[in-house]
């Protein structure tokens, strides 16, 4: 494959004007769009086609703390090698990026970038977790993407709308589409979102359909798919490892590896549309600074003590209000850190691509 036309994957006016930002312009660096990451190993799509990319070791790999390692959906600048394998210079501004905490290192893990829609796929039988739905759905509105709910494996279940009107409850203003791979019912409802140029990322557990719903939106078995065990409905892994699928019909599809636990990663926006009924609740309470605890006056107490808001959805609010703050330090001190860096950063890349050029 050659001449590839950056514009069919995304390409937009907003990356194209990074490139004046970072002064590119003589074509001695071109843009790339990262495919699929495995490690250390980057696929990309340039001009030129598929190739393998690896990272600027002096850019990367140094001491500085805060360095923007690429992810699948990212558009990079990148050396083109006719001989080899192309070299990762600069990650652009993403437009959109879907983040989790990882848990292990206290720090931010991107699992998506550049994305215009977000499925959040959860399957019609004991998968549907409506807690753990408030949790992507709040990380969906944070990432700048705009989510859809797909209720899969409709087949599997004949009484779907009351469980999709529990979803639409939860989810006020939200798409909510119930759909099945097998039959086809319901996927009339998800071409609006299906169109040339734009990138969906899915999210959601191992076993719920995703590639069977990638296989289907394509019309071809690009992608295993492997079933759920009926006793628990929990799913096989099938997807190892993030990969952006260009379709036939121009529509790019990221998958990812099934999610059980989604740690949560600066989502205080994310947060507040995703539960704007509490918020709501919270403007009308007599004082400013209630706790929704013993003060008198509190709305959000009223209407618990009604069953206008259920217990469930209050616990899970607070819950993940605990863990945005929590994240939301880590973020702060990593912006400090990145803050510092930034100009030494954009300087060591002048420097480097000043060099380059000789």
């Amino acid at each position: 494959m050659s001449n590839v036309k950056m514009d069919r994957y995304g390409y937009t006016d907003f990356f194209k004007a990074q490139s004046e930002m970072f002064g590119i312009g003589d074509k001695s660096l071109i843009p790339a769009r990262v495919i699929e990451v495995q490690r250390e190993y980057y696929t990309i799509i340039t001009e030129f086609g598929e190739k393998g990319a690896g990272l600027k070791g002096s850019l990367f790999y140094n001491s500085e703390q805060n360095v923007v390692y690429p992810a699948v959906g990212d558009f990079v600048f990148v050396q083109n090698n006719p001989y080899g394998q192309d070299i990762i210079y600069k990650v652009l501004d993403r437009k959109s990026k879907f983040s989790r905490l990882d848990s292990f290192n206290e720090t931010e893990q991107v699992v998506a970038t550049n994305f215009d829609y977000v499925f959040l796929l959860t399957s019609l039988n004991h998968d549907l977790n409506l807690k753990r739905l408030e949790r992507y759905l709040a990380t969906a509105w944070q990432s700048g993407g705009m989510p859809v709910i797909v209720l899969t494996k409709l087949d599997l279940c004949p009484n779907y709308e009351e469980y999709k009107a529990k979803v639409e409850s939860m989810a006020v203003g939200v798409p909510v589409v119930a759909i099945s791979s097998l039959t086809g019912e319901g996927l009339e409802e998800l071409k609006k979102y299906i169109k040339p140029a734009s990138t969906i990322v899915f999210l959601g557990s191992s076993g719920v359909g995703k590639s069977s719903l990638v296989n289907t939106i394509a019309g071809c078995g690009i992608m295993k798919v492997s079933g759920i065990r009926e006793d628990d409905s929990k799913g096989r892994h099938t997807t190892t490892h993030r990969q952006l699928i260009m379709l036939d019909n121009g529509t790019m599809i990221i998958d990812t590896p099934g999610m059980r636990e989604l740690g949560l990663w600066d989502v205080t926006e994310g947060i507040s549309t995703t539960f704007s009924d509490i918020e709501d609740l919270a403007t009308r309470c007599k004082f400013r600074d209630c706790s929704h605890g013993s003060e008198p006056g509190c709305a959000v107490k009223e209407a618990l003590e009604k069953g206008e808001l259920s217990k469930e959805r209050w616990q899970n609010f607070i819950k993940l209000k605990k863990e945005a703050e929590f994240a939301e330090r880590k973020e702060n001190a990593s912006l400090r850190m990145k803050e510092k860096a930034f100009q030494k950063g954009l300087s060591k890349f002048q420097k480097s691509l000043k060099k380059g050029r000789r």
